[in-house]
C-alpha cells in the first residue's frame, strides 16, 4: 500500500449534513446487521453500498458499525469478526487478505482536550492498513496510524504509533515483540 499524508480533517459536530451523512450510514447499517445471516448476497450488497470500495471475499459478522461508511476502502478477502466499530470520519485503507478480530475498533476521530471545544468539533486522521495484516481481538487502532504489511497486532493491544512491516507488536501502548522472519513469511 502506498503511504498517505496523515493529515488532521477538522469537522464540525451537529451540522445537518454530518447528521444526513450520519443518519445515512445508521440505516445500512442497520439493515446490514438485522439481515438473516444466510443471506450473504444482501450482506454484500449492502456492504458495498455501505463502503466507498470494497473487494472480492469480503465476510463482515453481525455487529458491525461506522460513522459514514464511505470513508472505509478494503480489499479483497477482508474478514471482520463480532462487534467490530470503525470511526472513518476520515479514511481507512485497509488491504488484501486481512484478518480483524471480534471487538475490535478502528478509529480516525478525536476531540479536542479543551473542555469548552470538546463538544463543538471533532478532526480526523486517516488510518491505513496493508496487507496480510491479523488484528487480534478487542485492540483499539487509534488515528493516524499505518499497519505494514504481513504484521500482527496482538489481542488486547492499542495501538499509538505505526506498527512497521513484518512485525508482531502487542501491549497497550503496543510495542514491538519481534520481526516476522523470512521462513516464517
Amino acid at each position: 500500500m502506498s503511504e498517505r499524508k496523515k493529515e488532521k480533517f477538522y469537522y464540525e459536530r451537529g451540522t445537518n449534513e454530518l447528521r444526513e451523512k450520519s443518519l445515512r450510514a445508521q440505516k445500512i447499517v442497520k439493515a446490514f446487521n438485522d439481515c438473516d445471516p444466510e443471506d450473504g448476497q444482501e450482506k454484500e450488497r449492502l456492504i458495498r453500498e455501505l463502503f466507498g470500495t470494497s473487494g472480492e471475499g469480503i465476510s463482515i459478522e453481525h455487529n458491525f458499525h461506522c460513522d459514514l461508511g464511505y470513508n472505509i476502502h478494503v480489499g479483497r478477502n477482508f474478514y471482520v469478526g463480532y462487534n467490530c466499530t470503525i470511526l472513518d470520519m476520515a479514511e481507512v485503507r485497509i488491504g488484501d487478505d486481512c484478518m480483524i478480530a471480534p471487538n475490535v475498533g478502528i478509529y480516525t476521530a478525536g476531540h479536542s482536550i479543551e473542555p469548552k471545544e470538546r463538544n463543538k468539533s471533532g478532526y480526523g486522521i486517516p488510518i491505513t492498513i496493508g496487507n496480510n495484516v491479523w488484528i487480534g481481538g478487542h485492540c483499539a487502532i487509534l488515528p493516524g496510524v499505518t499497519i505494514g504489511d504481513n504484521s500482527i497486532v496482538a489481542a488486547g493491544s492499542v495501538v499509538t504509533k505505526d506498527v512497521p512491516a513484518n512485525t508482531i507488536v502487542a501491549g497497550n501502548p503496543a510495542k514491538l515483540l519481534r520481526h516476522i522472519t523470512e521462513e516464517e513469511s
